[in-house]
């Protein structure tokens, strides 16, 4: 009797998910506009870092112009909706710091 070796093939499939990385979520973020100058928030370098996860969790550091700027609770929304239209984005965390050299812009 003679033994016959059969080969079974696997497929491999292509992952849809997009591999995600700080250049994509800094352009995502180009939509998140501070409404008090008209300009995106990376362009007025709030954006101090992205870090994003194996699981495509990101936590982004925004710093706003001032610490008291009443425009916080609001920037960082408007940073959630940029980047939760990023295809293939998990939870997403937005982290406030605080700086030096800030420069206010509401009446101060």
């Amino acid at each position: 009797m003679t033994k016959t070796k059969t080969k079974t093939k696997t497929k491999k499939f292509k992952s849809s998910k997009v591999k995600l990385d700080k250049q994509i979520v800094m352009k995502a973020l180009k939509h998140a506009i501070d409404p008090e100058t008209g300009v995106d928030v990376v362009t007025m370098k709030m954006i101090k870092a992205v870090a994003i996860d194996a699981a495509g969790n990101v936590k982004i550091k925004f710093q706003p112009t001032t610490p008291f700027c009443p425009m916080i609770s609001y920037l960082v929304e408007q940073i959630e909706q940029a980047a939760k239209k990023i295809k293939g984005i998990g939870k997403i965390e937005v982290e406030v710091v605080a700086g030096s050299g800030s420069v206010c812009h509401g009446g101060f």
